[in-house]
C-alpha cells in the first residue's frame, strides 16, 4: 500500500468518525473539497502544509496519517531497516520532488514531533515554490551543503551545521548548486 493510499484513508477514516462532511473540512480548512477528495481517494499525497491544515480541523497531529501502529514505548529506527522514502510533493513539479522523506518514528503513538532523514536529490534547474505551514522545524546537515530560503533570505549550511526556524515564515530547502545532501529534520506542527 503506497503511502498516499494510508494518509487517504487515514484522513477519510477520521474524517467520517467525528462526522465531519467534505464541505465543513474544506471551509475549515482553506482547501477545496476536490483537493481534499483527491487526498482521501489516495490520487496523491500533498504537501505537508494542506495535510497540517487537515490535522488541525480533525484535532489530531500531522503523525497520525502517517502512523503504521500505535507504539506506547520507545521506537528505534535501525538503519539497516530503512524504508520506503514518503513524498510530499503533491503531485507538482515545482514542490518538493527532489527530497526523500525517511521517517524516524512512524511506529509511535501520540508524538508531536516528526522527525525525519531528508535525501536531497541533485537538481540543476533550482525551480522551487516557497511554502508555509503553523509549527517549528529544526534542519541538521549529515552531507552535503544545503540552502534554505527562508522569507527574504538565503542560509547555507554545511555539514554539521543546523537551522531551527519558524516554519509560518515561507521557506524552502534545497541543496546547494544542484548536488545531492542529506539531512536531518524533526518538523513540529501544533494541532
Amino acid at each position: 500500500m503506497s503511502d498516499s493510499t494510508i494518509v487517504g484513508k487515514k484522513i477519510k477514516s477520521i474524517r467520517e468518525s467525528k462526522n465531519i462532511s467534505l464541505d465543513e473540512l474544506s471551509e475549515r480548512s482553506g482547501l477545496t473539497t476536490a483537493q481534499i477528495t483527491s487526498i482521501e481517494e489516495s490520487e496523491n499525497l500533498p504537501s505537508l502544509a494542506p495535510l497540517i491544515k487537515i490535522a488541525r480541523v480533525l484535532g489530531v497531529r500531522l503523525g497520525t496519517f502517517l502512523d503504521d501502529n500505535d507504539a506506547l514505548g520507545p521506537v528505534v529506527s535501525r538503519k539497516e531497516t530503512k524504508k520506503e522514502s514518503i513524498s510530499f510533493s503533491g503531485g507538482a513539479t515545482n514542490a518538493r520532488t527532489h527530497m526523500e522523506y525517511f521517517s524516524l518514528a512512524g511506529h509511535k503513538s501520540g508524538r508531536h514531533i516528526e522527525p525525519f532523514v531528508i535525501d536531497i536529490l541533485p537538481d540543476k534547474e533550482n525551480k522551487f515554490t516557497l511554502s508555509a505551514h503553523e509549527g517549528e522545524e529544526f534542519i541538521y546537515v549529515l552531507e552535503g551543503e544545503v540552502e534554505i530560503s527562508y522569507g527574504k533570505d538565503v542560509y547555507t549550511l554545511a555539514q554539521g551545521d543546523s537551522i531551527f526556524y519558524d516554519s509560518i515564515v515561507e521557506h524552502h530547502v534545497h541543496a546547494k548548486d544542484g548536488k545531492a545532501a542529506k539531512i536531518l529534520a524533526v518538523v513540529y506542527a501544533p494541532f
